[in-house]
């Protein structure tokens, strides 16, 4: 079975770049969602097996759905990707204590996103 990963960020160009990626590359399924409102409802429902989530969007942050993520339990184990163009010292420091499953940073080389993806959650 194929699997399952939800992409929530808020700029459709990388969402449909990183679905294309995952689905063509991979032959995973990729959901796509465009708020974190949005993001939760659909990684409720649909379980995925991972979540690649945008750091800044509108409104509820990523990070702040990180961790209301975190903390249901119906949501606490999918494995967390951020995708970011927060790259300082600082902000790499800080990903790091947020217990995600890794951070991919913006911008990213398509052609190359399904081996961090996979290299990251131990699918390769």
């Amino acid at each position: 079975m194929a699997k399952k990963i939800l992409i929530i960020d808020d700029e459709e160009r990388i969402r449909e770049v990183v679905r294309a990626c995952l689905q063509d590359l991979a032959g995973w399924l990729a959901l796509t969602a465009h708020s974190c409102a949005e993001g939760l409802s659909q990684a409720k429902a649909e379980q995925p097996d991972a979540i690649l989530l945008d750091v800044s969007m509108p409104g509820l942050s990523g990070l702040e759905l990180l961790k209301t993520i975190q903390s249901d339990p119906s949501t606490q184990k999918i494995p967390v990707i951020l995708l970011t163009a927060k790259s300082s010292p600082s902000d790499r420091a800080h990903f790091a204590q947020l217990g995600v499953a890794g951070t991919i940073y913006k911008p990213f080389n398509p052609l190359d996103l399904v081996r961090q993806v996979a290299q990251v959650l131990g699918w390769a």
